[in-house]
């Protein structure tokens, strides 16, 4: 009995062991939430035995999860910058890294907002008396902001309206409860609540809002991880992606 104990013991821990090689942890930025639980879904349906758990959060506070330790497999960040930090950090594999997706900043507005800015200096007005992005500090969105409103000469006169999310969902969500009088956001978050929020301008930005997506240094399941990477830059992760509004890197 103490023979057949241990054998049972041994091949539930195999299977343990087996079934943790399977599990893949996946940190991305929050505008990818929606495509990228799609894309995760169709993997695990082309790779029986896969397992994606994601965790979905903005791209600078992702890093610092990593940076401290947390057991992820794949980043894919919302910008160039905040991966060129993990790279510099050693936290990723630098072959791995890869573009897989591009994206729009837009300015948008509550549904029942009756302004029609034509500009982005239209937000000097008395309309726009709260106008949120992300923390520039941690999240892209807010930094492609920044930079868009520094270029349009905008910086000093919206000093004091600005409201900051901690990531670029909830600066669509402060614009969907009309909790603010507009807000930057990418537009594929835009296309998520259509009944609550429109796009007033789509907004030029100094840098290209581009998705990098690398295998954390630090993984313990490498070859699965490079499969997902790769799943996501092939046809099919591509075509679910853009079905969410992204358009190819």
């Amino acid at each position: 009995m103490r023979l057949r104990s241990a054998a049972v013991a041994a091949a539930l821990l195999l299977g343990s062991a087996a079934s943790g090689a399977q599990e893949l942890v996946v940190s991305a930025a929050a505008s990818l939430t929606n495509a990228f639980r799609a894309v995760g879904k169709s993997f695990e349906q082309a790779r029986p035995g896969a397992k994606l758990s994601f965790n979905f959060a903005a791209s600078g506070p992702l890093l610092a999860q990593i940076q401290q330790g947390a057991p992820v497999d794949v980043f894919a960040s919302a910008d160039q910058e905040t991966m060129n930090r993990a790279a510099s950090a050693n936290l990723i594999v630098p072959s791995s890294r890869a573009d897989f997706a591009a994206n729009t900043l837009v300015l948008i507005l509550p549904l029942a907002s009756a302004q029609k800015p034509n500009q982005l200096s239209d937000l000097t007005g008395g309309g726009f008396q709260r106008i949120s992005t992300g923390s520039p500090a941690t999240v892209p969105v807010g930094r492609y902001t920044m930079e868009a409103i520094e270029k349009a000469g905008l910086t000093a006169a919206l000093q004091s309206r600005w409201i900051y999310g901690e990531s670029v969902r909830q600066v669509l969500n402060y614009v969907a409860r009309g909790e603010v009088d507009a807000g930057f956001v990418y537009r594929t978050d835009a296309l998520i609540e259509p009944e609550k929020t429109r796009i007033a301008l789509t907004v030029p930005t100094t840098t290209p809002v581009t998705y990098p997506i690398a295998l954390v240094a630090a993984s313990k399941n490498a070859a699965l991880a490079n499969e997902f990477i790769a799943y996501v830059r092939s046809a099919p992760g591509q075509e679910i992606l853009q079905r969410h509004g992204f358009s190819k890197p």
